[in-house]
């Protein structure tokens, strides 16, 4: 079987507006929020210190809430961690 690779293409402003504009603006603000944390989850290191163990599992808990808003709209919009 051939695998064909297709180009992004990327989306106009327009229609980024038309898409958000049907979704509601806590399920925005929850999808916003949770790929700062899943950004913010990646500058920690477990192993390294207490301090960074314990931040750590404070986003990874808000990640975790603000996924809950998040699949209660759409399981599609989930937002992972890092690992």
């Amino acid at each position: 079987m051939i695998a064909l690779q297709l180009p992004s293409v990327p989306m106009p402003d327009a229609v980024v507006v038309l898409i958000a504009s049907q979704i509601p603006e806590r399920v925005l603000r929850a999808e916003m929020d949770a790929t700062f944390e899943s950004a913010d989850i990646c500058r920690y290191r477990p192993l390294v210190s207490d301090e960074d163990r314990s931040d750590r599992e404070e986003a990874l808990a808000r990640l975790a809430g603000l996924n809950k808003t998040l699949a209660q709209y759409s399981p599609k919009l989930v937002v992972r961690g890092a690992r």
